[in-house]
């Protein structure tokens, strides 16, 4: 047998007594093992009260699995197992079988099997086991294929994040309370009120009813539109924002813990400058030069008014409601996890609750090259998508997976430390550029990176290069 590159090819053999086999290959589809072989059986004599099992298997050290059996049987065992087992034969449910007289000369075998870590470096080998009556074992006897290997797959790198000495996490929204005019006193059931104050204190309570979160603050910043002078829009903002922060103040009795923090805008200008923007006003540009000028709010919202009466009719009936908000913020806490079975479950509901570290511990559960170990690693750059660390780990965990388009896709994130140069070098050597993996290798052994000469020097040693 010969061995290449994480194929194992064979050539036409006697491999154990009178079963042969040839075009035996044993090759990696992304997450599975894919075996194929021809078995020649016509050497093989099975009596009639006889049972001949053919079992590819593979084995490394104490991991081992076993294929669905090729099973030869004699006339009487034969009829004897379809009479009292049906489907499930000597060799189990999954078994090919043939009676002794109507075996082929050959049998073309494929299996399709999830790839394990262990099964790198691991020999494939027939067994073949003869019973007679009673299951009697007449013989057991073993013969070597080859032994599978991985096509050159460098070590990964995975970085271990700092966890968050803090998890803070906030929730924003907006509400657009109603006021009446000139008036800063907040009316729970005036207009639409109960739906906004509604919507404020839904999003208080996701945090205030989640056990892992602890509030500290909420900020509240209140807008005013610019039509009337601006040193009366500063006094509604400011004191529209004041009366909000007293309504929850009542509402929850907050103690000291809790910080209600406000600011004010007496004219959303931005904001009018946004709808501007986005519509279809006959002097859209000329009144967004206006608002972009230095000028003085009050004499900028005359002149607008002024100078285009119709444009500023419609926002006003449009577009000013819109500018007496308030946006708010709650800020709070979440507590710390540690086990890797409850990181995973809090992953599955509320991913957003987890910092770095916390998914780098659960991904310790799997075994790399699952989905699963993938699918950690995926949810983390997810969550922080600008973050180096993150796309890094999910740049190795996709590559590890066999999902080089993925692995090229987090990577570019990952930023240009000596492990995120190596992993780029790992990549190209997954895709046969051993030139440009040469390119990144060296660099990051030239950064420092140990592992990055070793894999170098791997590569070197298996493609014949003199460097």
């Amino acid at each position: 047998m010969i061995m290449v590159a994480g194929v194992v090819a064979g050539h036409s053999e006697n491999v154990v007594d009178n079963v042969s086999v040839r075009d035996f290959s044993a090759e990696r589809e992304g997450r599975f093992l894919s075996l194929d072989m021809t078995l020649g059986l016509s050497d093989l004599k099975v009596s009639s009260n006889q049972c001949v099992l053919i079992v590819p298997r593979i084995v490394n050290g104490n991991d081992s699995v076993s294929l669905p059996a090729v099973a030869v049987y004699g006339r009487t065992r034969y009829y004897y197992y379809q009479r009292n087992n049906g489907d499930n034969m000597l060799g189990g449910p999954d078994e090919i079988s043939f009676m002794a007289k109507n075996k082929p000369a050959e049998v073309t075998y494929h299996q399709l099997l999830p790839y394990s870590e262990w099964m790198d470096g691991a020999h494939i080998a027939l067994e073949r086991i003869d019973r007679g009556c009673c299951q009697n074992l007449l013989l057991d006897r073993y013969g070597i294929l080859g032994r599978y290997s991985e096509a050159f797959f460098p070590e990964l790198l995975y970085i271990c994040p700092t966890g968050e000495r803090e998890k803070r996490r906030t929730l924003e929204g907006s509400s657009y309370i109603d006021f009446p005019v000139d008036r800063t006193e907040i009316y729970p059931e005036y207009r639409r009120n109960p739906i906004e104050l509604d919507s404020i204190r839904r999003t208080i309570d996701v945090v205030r009813n989640d056990k892992d979160a602890s509030i500290d603050s909420l900020w509240l910043k209140g807008f005013a539109s610019p039509e009337s002078p601006y040193s009366h829009n500063t006094d509604l903002a400011k004191g529209r924002t004041e009366s909000l922060k007293q309504y929850i103040n009542n509402l929850y009795a907050f103690g000291d813990d809790v910080k209600i923090l406000t600011d004010y805008e007496p004219e959303d200008w931005a904001g009018l400058r946004r709808f501007v923007v986005n519509s279809n006003l006959a002097n859209r540009d000329a009144i967004i030069e206006l608002i972009d000028t230095d000028m003085d709010p009050d004499a900028k919202e005359y002149k607008i008014k002024k100078l285009y009466p119709a444009d500023y009719k419609f926002m006003l009936d449009n577009f000013y409601p819109a500018l007496r908000h308030t946006d708010y913020r709650v800020s709070y806490v979440i507590r710390s996890y540690s086990e890797p079975k409850e990181i995973l479950e809090v992953m599955k509901t509320q991913p957003g609750k987890l910092d770095l570290n916390e998914f780098y511990v659960a991904a310790s559960e799997f075994e790399p090259g699952t989905d699963e170990f993938a699918e950690v690693f995926e949810t983390a750059a997810r969550m922080f998508p600008n973050d180096e660390i993150a796309n890094l780990n999910a740049a190795n965990a996709a590559m590890r997976r066999g999902d080089l388009a993925g692995a090229d896709r987090y990577i570019a994130k990952a930023g240009n430390t000596p492990e995120a140069i190596y992993s780029r070098g790992a990549i190209a050597i997954r895709k046969k550029d051993y030139d440009t993996a040469r390119k990144y290798l060296r660099e990051a052994a030239a950064a420092g990176l140990d592992q990055a000469k070793v894999t170098l020097d791997e590569l070197n040693d298996r493609t014949n290069y003199k460097d």
